[in-house]
């Protein structure tokens, strides 16, 4: 029976969170250097990124360098010797957006089409591939089917995120940042325009819905679909989250290690890709990290709870329902009596303006609390809780530990003293001829000196010892010192044993599937632009981060479709004869024209 390796894929702002999330059961990680990351803000130093490699290498795991913005010919130089800097970090593959990239030279090492290269349309994606890419991560706009689809016409590895924050445009095509404030999403500096406040009217200045978070989602959950995921072909599980704190990392990457495990536990066709047995210290729950409410999104088709167009912030987890106020005291019904609130949580509400309030619980008594500023609330308000300070601090508090099962075989015969582990690593010691030791008294300390481990990656499976009949006598510390000296040497070992995938690089000989393509294609360079006229692109626009006009442009294309949100597709729902077309969208100081292409779906939002 095929043996399918699973990858959890989880984000490392830096090598602390990195490390916490190998920690926490992550097959790999991935990360930005200083520069060239699509998060100007999780910029990492070549040293920081080379100590997280070599830390997952022992566990087998993998480190995946972030290098997805697009260049400039000024640049090629620059980002060419961070690819050579990251590679002798010992990163295990390059994440990258720009098709530029295929032509610089850089080192042999495996190439993630990022999400970025918006890889959606199956046939760019069958390109893509042409191109000798390792792994395509996929747009997270496909359904179930349409992965399927992709799989049965493509051979190379599938990646797709499960869980957190979603861009409301095709990544990649996102340019509303770069035209209303100079700020590419595309090299790193998203201003994130789509989690402001918005009015949508039609033509005839009728307001359908106004002052609300329009183009605001909610997160994306797919733990439950994991398995569906797995048979649809993908291989590696995403989380994203590089800007996000450490509890979200460890909380998050906890839950879905526990999910896939489980699976694995059942199928006897699927392993995980790493290394070593994960303890927690903590149970993990998802409804206890920043989210903003969670959606399947497109994975199961169409649906309409996917927005979250009241807030942008993080809601929380339900608690119950306001019962009696008596100015800053307010008494509850719990959804579950087993609910218990703690000082300094953080709960919220929406008011009649379905606007989320906020506000700290200054002190608890089982349903009662009192708050340190009197609120406008009505009673049977539900109240939700989006800061569970008890959690967070056991989160603050754990250091979920991740250790490697050892068997040592101690050998100890006339003063050799020879130690093997896991049958893979031997190291002999000589032992100073003095006099002979109480034999069983000897192999008591010795087997009980080499079973404290303390804070090392590992941890005892089994000891075996074999022993001659005469004995000199070792001092425990002597004994310890031992055990310190072959378990680091042991540690180096697996360092120098991980053998990364060393790949040959070709470029694109097979034809594009269009003869033309135009600023959505992100085209910044002249090595990208040679790369699609090898492929047959006659006509190729600029990237829109070159252009000076930007009237009449797409600024951003999404499956997310305000027609639907408001009730009148008429696709899926009623059309609206009174409402006059073309839409308007209006917030962060400009009008944007809205169209849209009901034969693919989509949505686009015209500067």
């Amino acid at each position: 029976m095929k043996n399918v390796l699973l990858e959890l894929l989880a984000p490392a702002k830096n090598i602390e969170q990195g490390k916490a999330a190998i920690n926490s059961g992550a097959d790999a990680v991935y990360i930005g250097a200083s520069q060239f990351g699509a998060r100007t803000a999780a910029g990492n130093s070549i040293s920081d990124i080379a100590n997280l490699s070599n830390y997952a290498h022992k566990f087998n795991a993998k480190v995946y360098a972030t290098v997805n913005t697009i260049f400039t010919d000024s640049q090629a130089e620059q980002i060419r010797n961070l690819f050579h800097q990251l590679y002798d970090a010992e990163v295990d593959a390059f994440i990258v957006q720009d098709l530029g990239t295929l032509m610089l030279d850089i080192p042999k090492l495996p190439i993630f089409a990022s999400t970025q290269m918006d890889n959606y349309d199956i046939n760019r994606i069958k390109f893509i591939e042409s191109l000798g890419i390792d792994r395509i991560i996929l747009a997270r706009e496909l359904t179930l089917e349409q992965i399927k689809n992709i799989r049965s016409k493509t051979k190379v590895d599938l990646e797709f995120f499960v869980y957190g924050a979603l861009c409301v445009s095709f990544s990649g095509r996102c340019y509303m940042s770069y035209a209303n404030q100079g700020r590419s999403a595309n090299r790193g500096e998203c201003a994130q325009l789509c989690r402001m406040k918005y009015d949508l009217f039609d033509n005839n200045n009728k307001f359908l819905l106004k002052n609300k978070y329009l183009l605001s989602l909610k997160d994306l959950n797919l733990s439950a679909y994991l398995s569906h995921l797995i048979d649809a072909g993908i291989t590696s599980f995403k989380i994203e989250g590089r800007l996000k704190d450490i509890n979200y990392v460890k909380n998050v990457t906890g839950y879905f290690r526990k999910k896939l495990d489980k699976i694995i536990e059942e199928r006897d066709d699927l392993s995980k890709s790493s290394n070593g047995i994960i303890n927690l210290g903590f149970e993990p729950d998802l409804d206890k990290t920043f989210n903003r409410g969670t959606s399947t999104y497109f994975l199961n088709g169409r649906n309409k709870d996917i927005s979250s167009i009241n807030t942008p912030k993080s809601v929380g987890k339900k608690i119950g329902i306001l019962k009696q106020k008596q100015q800053n005291k307010l008494i509850f019904k719990f959804d579950d009596d087993r609910t218990i609130i703690k000082n300094g949580d953080g709960l919220c509400y929406f008011n009649a303006n379905n606007e989320l309030i906020g506000f700290l619980v200054n002190n608890s008594n089982g349903n009662e609390i009192l708050i340190d500023k009197n609120i406008d609330i009505k009673i049977n308000t539900e109240i939700f809780r989006n800061q569970d300070i008890e959690f967070e601090n056991t989160l603050k508090r754990t250091s979920s530990q991740r250790k490697l099962p050892i068997n040592i075989n101690i050998n100890y015969q006339n003063n050799n003293f020879n130690i093997t582990i896991n049958n893979i690593f031997s190291k002999n010691y000589l032992i100073e001829e003095n006099e002979f030791a109480n034999s069983e008294l000897l192999k008591q300390n010795i087997i009980k000196q080499f079973s404290k481990l303390g804070n090392t990656i590992f941890t005892i499976n089994e000891i075996n010892l074999a022993v001659s009949s005469k004995m000199y006598f070792i001092p425990i510390s002597n004994i310890n010192e031992i055990r310190r000296d072959v378990l680091k040497n042991y540690e180096s070992f697996l360092n120098q044993s991980y053998r990364r995938k060393i790949v040959e690089r070709k470029v694109a000989t097979s034809q594009y599937f269009v003869d033309k393509i135009d600023f959505q294609a992100n085209v910044a360079n002249s090595y990208a632009k040679q790369l699609y006229t090898i492929a047959g692109v006659n006509k190729i626009e600029p990237a829109f981060e070159l252009q000076k006009d930007f009237k009449g442009k797409a600024v951003m294309t999404t499956k997310y479709c305000l027609k639907f949100e408001y009730g009148i597709c008429p696709i899926y729902q009623k059309a609206d004869k009174t409402i006059q077309e073309p839409l308007w969208l209006q917030g962060d100081g400009h009008k944007y024209k809205l169209t849209f292409d009901c034969n693919k779906c989509e949505m686009k939002i015209i500067y």
